[in-house]
């Protein structure tokens, strides 16, 4: 099946370990005008082909790897891609976006994406070439970790699982080079298909509409990119961990498993730090300009070293300040196919319960002789690991303390405390795959860690911004860029001004103060949005790439329609109002040295949310929301 728009190779592979069978998917226009690609076309296949209440590690389940108009074509920060299924975390939609090269070779091999069903008698790996699809033994490479299988699947564009992975631990990984599709457990849907990893290879072109604007677009935008103190400066000289001691200062570091918000020893574990004691080189995605990865030497070999999130909660969050044992588990972790988020949650959650005497795990806060022993415990679910592989949730629900499990719907929460951060708050606790940063909006860049800044405990104002956010990165996503091209939407003279200078406090009460036009700005229908916005030239890139009628108008529609249905998909599986929330810890104590106001009012912000949303007072969509946003194919019954 074809398309008359570009940017897409016009197939989707459709596959069933179970029989062997390979054929192609059928994808509509219509559909990919309404969402792109990514996790929201995802999500779209799932609600068509998903019964609801399906055991997510049964063959039931279908695995889907999506990429969007935007991968592949030059643009910036476009290697992402997607992997989607329904979590094994937390039973509700779930999606990892990730760089490495293999969303790039697979649309090279001529398809748009993959959707895997049954499962597989033995362990296999996927190989897609151009001229043919094939599924291959697997025997030789179960065990092996996720750089030692995509060493032997051969050269190409690939991803694998580790022994997590193939242990179905609930927040297994899968891995492209060194880049991991982290959150909501898509790597044990992988192992519990007997699906080992998948190859691609390929010379096919990606058509470009309008070749000539898309080029002038491209240049310009990358040199936006590099020219911008916070893509160009700050995020390639320090990485993702450039925030960690602003964080501190700002009693928005998770810290002793999320009990505070400021580390002492912050320093000791920075991106600042990293940069000048360990950095060998700088690395990044495909085709993107930022460079935010870092490179480090250990044991005298050179690899990938950490991001900010692990950097916190494998480090203050367990009351840790050994970098150099933090950039080792970080490797360990990738090799096993183990998200980072999840697992720092993990360890400080039973670091807590073994200091109030409620389970002996061997995680004590301040320990790290163990670490490593334990990940691999975690990883082959041997003794404690076996509980450990579960979650946080399970955790709390087997040996108490849900008043302190950090965790959203299942979720761990990432690397910010939202009591220093209320709007930041909200967003883990609406966003549909649980408690992420980037799904709920990322407020955090607007409240604490921006040159310019929201009052980050101010209520009214925080629902708009937080949907407005949440909107945009959506589409990001499911366009086909890095999030991180999102930070040139702040402008660069405001990196020019003294943090507490009355300049900023003047702006910051401004942007406070301006929620009523961001409200309004919300319910303005896209034909009156009919324009593009220079900082955020992703609407005008896929217009030209694609050809399809694209303005900012109709990308935030893109973005509100697509985390609408993710949000149907949650209803169908049971989850709703009740599960947007956060644990007592936040809702109900007080974050120390921030004062009385230091708690998330969750139920004080929702309404609004959902009014502004269009959905009703337990946060199911209205009929004429879902009409206005093309998703009156939904029977709104169906979601109660």
């Amino acid at each position: 099946m074809t398309s008359r728009f570009d940017g897409y190779m016009g197939k989707v592979l459709d596959m069933d370990l179970s029989t062997g069978t390979i054929g192609e998917y059928p994808i509509s226009d219509a559909d990919r005008e309404r969402f792109l690609g990514g996790r929201f076309l995802s999500t779209k296949i799932m609600w068509d082909e998903l019964e609801p209440g399906i055991d997510p590690l049964s063959p039931d389940n279908i695995l889907i790897i999506m990429t969007s108009p935007l991968t592949g074509t030059g643009a910036p920060s476009t290697s992402r891609y997607d992997i989607s299924a329904k979590s094994p975390l937390t039973g509700a939609v779930g999606h990892s976006n990730s760089g490495g090269n293999f969303g790039i070779r697979l649309k090279r091999a001529g398809w748009d994406g993959m959707i895997i069903r049954g499962k597989a008698a033995a362990p296999v790996f996927i190989e897609v070439d151009e001229d043919r699809v094939s599924i291959r033994s697997a025997r030789e490479i179960w065990g092996l970790d996720t750089q030692r299988s995509q060493a032997a699947m051969g050269k190409g564009g690939t991803l694998a699982i580790g022994p997590a992975g193939e242990n179905q631990v609930k927040f297994a990984t899968v891995v492209s080079q060194e880049r991991s599709h982290g959150r909501t457990g898509m790597g044990a849907v992988m192992g519990s298909k007997n699906l080992k990893g998948i190859i691609a290879r390929g010379k096919c072109k990606i058509p470009i509409r309008d070749k000539a604007r898309f080029k002038k677009t491209v240049r310009k935008w990358t040199k936006m990119l590099q020219g911008h103190p916070a893509t160009g400066v700050t995020a390639p000289r320090y990485g993702t961990a450039v925030f960690l001691t602003a964080l501190s200062a700002g009693n928005a570091l998770p810290t002793k498993n999320f009990s505070r918000g400021s580390y002492e020893d912050a320093g000791m574990i920075s991106g600042q730090r990293l940069a000048e004691e360990y950095l060998v080189k700088n690395d990044g995605c495909v085709s993107c300009p930022i460079r935010c990865g870092r490179v480090v030497e250990l044991d005298g070999k050179n690899i990938k070293g950490p991001e900010y999130e692990i950097l916190c909660l494998m480090g203050s969050n367990l009351l840790i300040n050994d970098l150099e044992a933090i950039i080792r588990w970080n490797y360990e972790l990738d090799l096993l196919g183990i998200d980072t988020i999840t697992v720092g949650n993990v360890l400080g959650f039973a670091a807590e319960l073994d200091e109030k005497g409620m389970w002996d795990s061997g995680v004590r806060f301040g320990k790290k002789e163990n670490i490593s022993a334990i990940l691999q415990d975690i990883a082959h679910r041997r003794g404690v690991g076996a509980d450990l592989a579960e979650g946080v949730r399970f955790l709390s629900e087997k040996f108490g303390g849900q008043e302190f499990a950090a965790h959203v719907k299942g979720l761990e929460i990432a690397a910010y405390e939202p009591r220093a951060s209320v709007g930041h708050g909200l967003g883990y606790a609406t966003a549909n795959r649980g408690a992420c940063h980037l799904d709920g909006g990322y407020l955090i860049y607007l409240e604490v860690t921006g040159p310019v800044t929201l009052n980050p405990l101010h209520l009214r104002s925080k629902p708009g911004w937080v949907i407005l956010d949440q909107n945009l990165l959506a589409a990001i996503s499911a366009g086909g860029n890095c999030l991180f091209t999102s930070w040139t939407f702040v402008p660069k003279i405001a990196f020019s001004l003294a943090r507490f200078s009355w300049v900023a406090k003047t702006i910051t009460w401004l942007m406070t103060l301006s929620w009523p036009v961001v409200d309004a700005l919300l319910k303005i229908p896209p034909v009156f949005m009919r324009f593009h916005v220079p900082l955020l030239p992703h609407a005008k890139a896929i217009k030209q790439a694609t050809g399809m009628r694209m303005d900012f108008g109709r990308f935030s529609r893109v973005g509100e329609r697509g985390y609408t249905l993710e949000r149907l998909f949650n209803l169908r599986e049971g989850i709703g109002r009740a599960s947007d929330t956060l644990p007592k810890r936040f809702t109900d104590e007080t974050l120390p040295g921030v004062g009385k106001k230091s708690v998330v009012p969750i139920k004080q912000m929702l309404p609004k949310y959902y009014k502004l949303r269009g959905w009703d007072m337990h946060g199911i969509p209205k009929v004429k929301t879902l009409k206005r946003l093309g998703l009156d194919f939904v029977n709104r019954n169906s979601a109660r």
